[in-house]
């Protein structure tokens, strides 16, 4: 709470209260000289300028009083209403702020300030952390912390703290206590991902380069066959990670794609057409169950189509030959469902929260050894965002894996 002294409204009332008193003193002292100077001392108090005559009588005094306790309330009023607008502002605040006078007792806590001073476990720490910079600052310091909070979830607080004075002694303490998770979370996202395409594209460029200057000096046309084939393979794999890249940016830009009606049927068969071929080398039949009747859903049908693709490419890559990989469409509630599940591989726990970060790979080995680039299920978590869905996924490790695809249903087609 905020704590605001208006010494103003002390003295207007103690007026009121020595002018009602002399009311009943008028009828004998009417004209009294010390009684005026006793009024004009209580309006000077009130912030009056003197007036430009003297009062002659004690009405004159009044008035003079009255206009200046009318004046005093006024700037009273405003006071309040700044104040009140200061502590709206402040507590509209992503950073909580916390203001203590020169005694250290707290004047101001914004709502921020309230929750993190009051809460548990991981609050409890940084409320520790504030406490103990806001007794340094009261002595002269000032200073700035990082506090790193490894939850659940994990956070990252920096709390600066300042001494407040008014130029000849000092008045108090301020805390700003900011949240940087995100902002810390985004800079690591960023690093790893200019890493990450470094060595996507060094690693095949360099393979590249040496089979390229093998393929120079060799006479042997079965070896040079060989060393073409692979320039072929590295080259494609290039190809893969630039497309992937591009269709990530585009996907990651069009936040807002153009919404029309997109038969989910249709979608459905054209990415299981795609990743066809990629099924019957790898001996992987792809089985489509499309929702009947038809269904439609608001949406971009490019990117709606390049979701559930990387969706059952994903699946046929990481599935036993001879397997099937299931894609289903099903209506529930209010959304539609693309189901796609694999009898794969599967997934291990504890890489499940991380299989849509961009180049995550399970398995480095075999993700590379099958031509996976790492940003398929980055995509596909993209576009469902981008359609107000979401992307969820059921996998035991040996056992398979189920990527549900959730989708606002916009309506129902007999075509």
């Amino acid at each position: 709470m905020l704590h605001v002294t208006v010494p103003d409204i002390v003295i207007a009332a103690a007026a009121v209260i020595v002018v009602l008193g002399f009311v009943f003193f008028i009828g004998g002292r009417r004209g009294g000289r010390a009684l005026r100077h006793r009024l004009g001392a209580l309006a000077s108090r009130l912030g009056a300028d003197p007036p430009s005559r003297e009062p002659k009588t004690v009405e004159e005094s009044l008035a003079h009083l009255e206009r200046a306790t009318d004046r005093a309330v006024e700037a009273v009023h405003e006071a309040s209403s700044e104040t009140i607008r200061i502590r709206r502002a402040l507590d509209a605040l992503p950073q909580a702020v916390l203001i203590r006078d020169e005694r250290g007792e707290t004047v101001f806590s914004n709502n921020n300030a309230l929750t993190l001073m009051s809460g548990r476990h991981g609050d409890a720490l940084a409320a520790q952390a504030v406490e103990e910079l806001l007794e340094s600052t009261r002595i002269g310091a000032t200073e700035e912390r990082t506090l790193e909070l490894y939850g659940p979830p994990r956070r990252t607080l920096v709390v600066r703290t300042e001494s407040i004075d008014n130029g000849s002694r000092v008045l108090g303490v301020m805390a700003v206590i900011d949240d940087v998770s995100e902002r810390r979370r985004l800079e690591g996202i960023r690093r790893d991902f200019v890493a990450n395409v470094s060595h996507e594209l060094k690693t095949p460029m360099g393979a590249v380069g040496l089979l390229a200057e093998t393929l120079l000096s060799e006479t042997e046309p079965q070896v040079a066959q060989r060393l073409a084939e692979r320039i072929h393979t590295e080259a494609f794999r290039i190809s893969r990670v630039i497309d992937d890249l591009l269709d990530l940016s585009r996907i990651e830009n069009e936040e807002s794609p153009p919404r029309e009606p997109v038969l989910v049927n249709l979608v459905m068969a054209e990415a299981a057409e795609r990743v066809r071929a990629a099924a019957e080398q790898l001996n992987v039949r792809v089985v489509l169950d499309e929702p009947d009747p038809p269904v439609a859903v608001l949406g971009d049908r490019r990117q709606l189509t390049s979701a559930v693709y990387n969706l059952l490419e994903n699946a046929v890559k990481f599935s036993y030959e001879g397997s099937d990989v299931g894609c289903t469409g099903m209506v529930k509630g209010d959304e539609v469902l693309i189901e796609v599940s694999d009898q794969g591989v599967g997934i291990p726990a504890r890489d499940l929260e991380r299989i849509f970060e961009r180049f995550y790979r399970v398995d480095q080995g075999r993700s590379r050894s099958t031509g996976g680039t790492g940003l398929g299920l980055a995509i596909v978590r993209h576009v469902a965002a981008n359609h107000r869905g979401s992307v969820h996924v059921e996998s035991r490790e040996g056992e398979g894996s189920t990527f549900t695809l959730r989708l606002p249903l916009q309506a129902r087609s007999d075509m």
